[in-house]
C-alpha cells in the first residue's frame, strides 16, 4: 500500500498554522494498525506530546494535546517499506516530510455578537463584523482549520447533493475564499450580506466578510491557521470533516490510537 502524506509535502517556503493536522492515508485498508503506528515517527522541535488517531481504516491523523507552539518544526518519518500491515497488505515505500509551523493566527467567530476576533500569538489584533449560517444552514461549532485558499472559487450546493430545483440550491462565484471544512464552509467575501454582517446570520454556513475585510483576512490567514466558531447554533464539526480533529478531548483523541495503553 502506498502512503500519502497529509498535508502534501510543502513547496519551498510554505509554512503552516498552529492547528495543522498531519497524517498518512493508505490506498488499502490497514488491519494491523499498531504495526502502522510503530512505523511512524513524529519528531517536534521544541518537543510536544502528540498522538495518533485512526479516522477510518485507511487514514491516521496526528496532533498534539493543544495547538502547536509557534515556530515548531514537525518531522514525520513513515518507515513503512515492507511493514506487514495485516490482511496481505504491506508498506510499499518509506516517506519523510518536514513541516514548519508559523506564528499563531486564530480567528474567533462568535454567532452571538456576529464579530470575529483575530488573534496573533494570543493577542487580539483586529475584529471583523461577520455573518454566519442562518438557522436552516448553521455553521458548525468548534475549531476549524484552513485547508485550502483560493482567490476565487465556485460554490455549488450540488456538490453535496442539493441541486436545482431543490429549495436552498445555489451556485455562485465567491472571492477571497478560505476553506474551513469539506461540506461547503468557507471564510469569504460576500458583498450581498454586508448590511447583515455584525448583526445577523444569513449565510449558507460560510463566514461572510466585507470585500475589504475578506481580502485582509485572506492575506493574513493561511493553511493550518485556526477559525474557532462559537454560538452558531450548529452541530459540532465532525471528526472526519477534513480537520475536525480538534473537536475531541485529549483523552478521546488518544483512545483512537492502536498503541495507546
Amino acid at each position: 500500500t502506498y502512503p500519502s502524506l497529509i498535508p502534501a509535502p510543502p513547496s519551498a517556503g510554505l509554512t503552516f498554522g498552529v492547528g495543522q493536522i498531519i497524517g498518512v492515508s493508505f490506498d488499502h485498508a490497514v488491519t494491523n494498525r499498531a504495526a502502522a503506528e510503530k512505523a511512524l515517527t513524529v519528531t517536534t522541535t521544541p518537543p510536544q506530546q502528540g498522538a495518533w488517531h485512526w479516522i477510518d481504516n485507511k487514514t491516521v491523523h496526528y496532533r498534539p494535546q493543544s495547538y502547536w507552539q509557534a515556530g515548531t518544526t514537525v518531522k514525520l518519518d513513515a518507515n513503512l517499506y515492507g511493514v506487514d500491515l495485516g490482511g496481505g497488505v504491506y508498506g510499499k515505500t518509506d516517506r519523510s516530510v518536514t513541516y514548519q509551523i508559523h506564528d499563531s493566527w486564530i480567528a474567533k467567530a462568535d454567532g452571538n455578537t456576529d464579530q470575529m476576533q483575530l488573534l496573533h500569538n494570543g493577542s487580539v489584533v483586529g475584529t471583523m463584523p461577520i455573518s454566519l449560517g442562518k438557522d436552516a444552514t448553521p455553521t458548525h461549532v468548534g475549531p476549524h482549520v484552513i485547508s485550502d485558499k483560493q482567490q476565487q472559487v465556485i460554490m455549488d450546493s450540488c456538490t453535496y447533493g442539493v441541486c436545482p430545483p431543490a429549495p436552498g440550491a445555489y451556485r455562485s462565484t465567491e472571492y477571497w475564499a478560505e476553506r474551513i471544512s469539506n461540506d461547503g464552509e468557507f471564510v469569504h467575501e460576500n458583498p450581498n450580506t454586508v448590511n447583515q454582517q455584525g448583526s445577523s446570520n444569513v449565510s449558507h454556513g460560510c463566514i461572510n466578510l466585507s470585500p475589504q475585510n475578506a481580502q485582509a483576512f485572506f492575506n493574513q490567514f493561511g493553511l493550518g491557521d485556526v477559525v474557532e466558531v462559537t454560538n452558531s447554533g450548529g452541530p459540532v464539526l465532525p471528526l472526519w470533516d477534513t480537520y475536525g480533529d480538534w473537536e475531541l478531548s485529549w483523552a478521546d483523541w488518544q483512545a483512537g490510537s492502536a498503541t495507546h495503553n
